[in-house]
């Protein structure tokens, strides 16, 4: 299996990840995961596909991220990886769509307005 290249996002970041066959190594931004996302729960967002799949240790991923924070990325991240999966069997779609893994969650921030502090924030009204 040659690498397979797919793309995630979330708010504003965007995450290219690489996967090809392997030991089931992840790293990210050329560090690994469990140093980049140093929380369990962070961690488990990057296994969750491949524990919905079960094909935990068959894959190594390289993740190139950037932009927003630390949830933003993670998700962003978990999009990529499960877009990946499909691409390598088409049948684990259903299953990874079912737990909301191949969702691209459309919510971004919205712009601050002029003549407004932010985006619906007003200023004070004073009537006198």
């Amino acid at each position: 299996m040659e690498v397979i290249n797919t793309l995630g996002r979330r708010k504003t970041s965007v995450a290219r990840v690489y996967m090809k066959n392997g030991t089931g190594a992840v790293t990210v931004n050329g560090r690994d995961y469990k140093e980049y996302f140093p929380t369990m729960p962070l961690q488990y967002r990057v296994h969750q596909a491949f524990m919905i799949t079960e094909t935990e240790g068959q894959y190594d991923v390289n993740v190139n991220v950037n932009g927003g924070g630390m949830t933003g990325q993670i998700e962003a991240i978990r999009l990529g990886i499960s877009r990946a999966l499909v691409e390598v069997n088409p049948e684990w779609k259903a299953q990874l769509r079912a737990e909301g893994l191949m969702t691209r969650d459309p919510r971004m921030v919205e712009r601050k307005k002029f003549g407004q502090p932010k985006a619906r924030k007003k200023f004070q009204f004073s009537k006198r």
